[in-house]
């Protein structure tokens, strides 16, 4: 009975014009639907973070595009200040996720660290004997590639590995996509470097949702890089830089 009850709720959510889109678009294939949902079980985010994240799951924020096309009021629909606020923004929460990540890559090499992740500032260059990683360095190729700049290199002398990985928090319905595009975008560079460092070259691409979806294949991709890496952190990270974002965006309209 829990079970068809559950299933008929489900239904009715999947049936909404509005607040069915994000369930209807994710392809539970390749996304994985608990671990994208744990942080609602946690209880480690406050209550209004909690609803504002939830509502933008909906397309329930009361924006001024919201207030026009949906509650039909009479006001403008557009922000003049939003493309600035939320380019900002959105590159600070991206940096945030990278941070907590480069701080775990760290503590695992050895490099030293803060106590804290959130109060740890990137070096361009960390080096530990036969490991060095790179922040946010361009690599320089003979031949001219689409992208040669990736959020973190991870170059291996010994095991003759390289690992280039990047981040990225894109909006829930484009978590899938995001992932095969980082894997285009950065393969030009993955032969180069395999050519010129003669070293074996790998993409991992680390992404989680705005609103913390996420893939199946995040965590196999986490268990490649140095570290001990917390998917709940990650993904409460990207949450509240993304509260953060809908906070500053409604006090714009305001």
């Amino acid at each position: 009975m829990k079970e068809s009850i559950a299933e008929n709720t489900k239904g009715r959510w999947h049936g909404k014009r509005m607040h069915g889109q994000l369930p209807q678009k994710l392809d539970e294939k390749l996304v994985d639907i608990e671990q994208s949902y744990r942080w609602l079980k946690s209880g480690d985010i406050k209550g209004e973070t909690e609803s504002k994240i939830v509502a933008a799951q909906y397309q329930a924020i009361s924006t001024n595009y919201f207030k026009k096309k949906i509650l039909k009021e009479e006001i403008e629909s557009k922000c003049s200040g939003c493309p600035i606020l939320a380019k900002n923004e959105y590159l600070m929460r991206h940096d945030k996720v990278c941070t907590h990540l480069h701080y775990s890559i760290c503590k695992a090499l050895g490099i030293e660290t803060t106590y804290k992740w959130y109060t740890h500032i990137p070096k361009p260059v960390c080096e530990d004997g036969d490991v060095r990683e790179l922040w946010n360095q361009a690599v320089h190729t003979d031949r001219e590639v689409t992208g040669n700049r990736t959020d973190k290199i991870i170059k291996n002398k010994k095991e003759k590995t390289c690992t280039l990985i990047d981040v990225a928090t894109p909006t829930d319905r484009n978590v899938v996509q995001k992932k095969a595009e980082k894997k285009l975008k950065y393969k030009s560079l993955c032969i180069e470097i395999q050519r010129m460092w003669n070293l074996k070259c790998t993409i991992v691409p680390e992404i989680i949702g705005a609103t913390a979806i996420v893939t199946r294949s995040l965590k196999k991709n986490l268990e490649t890089v140095p570290g001990k890496h917390s998917i709940d952190s990650l993904q409460k990270t990207a949450i509240l830089g993304t509260s953060h974002i809908i906070r500053k965006i409604l006090q714009c309209e305001a």
